[in-house]
């Protein structure tokens, strides 16, 4: 039978690096999380633009060399923000300086807000997700292949090295969205591991099947794809496990449990006691 497993994401805005920290490390003694992840934004989400915010990349490898067991990632990393043989790069060294412990999570960005701060070209929705396959076929070349040549509109490799290879063979990717003609396919071609980033089961449903179809094309194994959602870890126990028990009647294969920055870092272990 499948059994859900857990995980839990600390978004690094609005708080301290303390607090990150203290999370990670309590979460780091309890079983039941088999990873972390942070997110990838200049400005916080949701809210006041001004206030502060860490760096998603500098803030993971922080994490995962103050813990010993949690896998990490960051969910999800924008294509938009960092050339893919830059980011393979980066990937492949944080996995090896954790040992073997990363998640490679991306996506294929939107926030216009911060593109127009940092004069990054986001484009339309079809450059967007054009340059987004492109980067995904160039990180898997640089993280499989000894030498890398691409030409694409958006990226051009020439006999491109990355060495080492990552600890992880293959090294784990994560894609975030839930786009029917662009986002699900793409996953079912690369994907280890699916993140929904909604909130209704239907729709969740709905996406997994268009996932699900889309491996099938292409002669891929749907099980060999972790399906997630995120739920949310509030003061109210009760209301989060029928959250979770919702998540895991769908067939959800991994809860990510989202960590307020307004709880006390404690509040990890009242999550874990709940789940366990």
């Amino acid at each position: 039978r499948r059994t859900m497993r857990f995980a839990f994401v600390t978004a690094p805005q609005r708080t301290t690096w303390e607090w990150m920290l203290e999370v990670w490390q309590r979460a780091d003694a309890h079983p039941v999380f088999e990873g972390g992840w942070t997110f990838d934004h200049f400005y916080p989400l949701f809210g006041d633009s001004t206030e502060d915010c860490l760096e998603g990349w500098m803030t993971l490898a922080a994490l995962l060399h103050e813990t010993e067991r949690l896998r990490g990632g960051v969910l999800v990393t924008g294509m938009v923000y960092r050339h893919p043989a830059v980011l393979a790069n980066m990937a492949t060294t944080l996995d090896i300086t954790s040992g073997g412990r990363l998640e490679l999570g991306i996506g294929a960005g939107w926030n216009e807000e911060e593109c127009e701060a940092y004069g990054i070209e986001l484009g339309s929705m079809r450059e967007r997700f054009d340059r987004f396959d492109e980067g995904l076929a160039v990180l898997d070349g640089l993280l499989t292949n000894d030498r890398t040549t691409f030409d694409g509109t958006y990226f051009q490799l020439t006999d491109a090295m990355n060495n080492p290879k990552p600890v992880q063979s293959p090294l784990p990717i994560c894609i975030g969205g839930r786009g029917k003609t662009r986002t699900l396919p793409t996953t079912a071609r690369y994907a280890h591991h699916w993140n929904f980033g909604g909130t209704e089961v239907d729709e969740w449903q709905e996406c997994r099947d268009v996932l699900h179809a889309a491996c099938t094309e292409i002669g891929r194994d749907p099980a060999e794809i972790t399906c997630s959602t995120i739920a949310r870890w509030g003061e109210d126990a009760d209301a989060f496990l029928a959250d979770v028990q919702r998540w895991d009647d769908a067939g959800v294969d991994l809860v990510i449990v989202g960590m307020a920055p307004t709880l006390p870092a404690a509040a990890i272990d009242d999550v874990a006691a709940a789940l366990a």
